[in-house]
């Protein structure tokens, strides 16, 4: 048992030691080639129209796998940018939009038009190497992901 406990201190005395050390500042290859330069956004964001193409499916998706509902976005209409970079340059590029989205499902026994509040972001997508799309539909957002009425989704 003796042992253990001076096992335990030389261990306890080793990971101290190491825990004190001061952190080291970059080093010449580092300042030279631009390795701590950041992620470098540039601002390229494509267009609120991109972005429609992904949210049909993953809405329909959603509905079906998490809620057992059949509802779907059958159409988009009245397209339209609200901000872009809308808190300045130095945060993750971003452009919001809406649109009017034509919702059908057994549900409501109709169609009925309702907004779609969305963004793309810049490195937001697959693996941070591609766009990403973030969005809402008001009046279907069961979880409140972005509650009141997709207000969270907006800038």
């Amino acid at each position: 048992m003796h042992k253990i406990k001076q096992l335990f201190a030389a261990a306890l005395l080793v990971g101290v030691a190491f825990a004190a050390q001061p952190a080291s500042a970059a080093s010449w290859l580092e300042m030279n080639f631009g390795l701590l330069r950041g992620p470098g956004y540039d601002g390229n964001v494509p267009g609120c129209d991109w972005g429609l193409y992904k949210i049909p499916r993953r809405f329909a998706q959603k509905e079906g796998r998490f809620w057992g509902s059949d509802a779907r976005i059958d159409d988009f209409a009245e397209t339209r940018e609200i901000a872009f970079r809308p808190w300045g340059d130095k945060l993750i590029p971003r452009r919001y939009c809406e649109a009017k989205a034509l919702v059908s499902s057994t549900e409501f026994g109709k169609q009925v038009w309702t907004k779609v509040y969305y963004s793309i972001g810049e490195d937001t997508g697959f693996a941070g190497i591609t766009w990403g799309v973030t969005w809402c539909v008001v009046g279907m957002d069961r979880n409140l992901s972005y509650a009141p009425n997709c207000k969270q989704a907006k800038p």
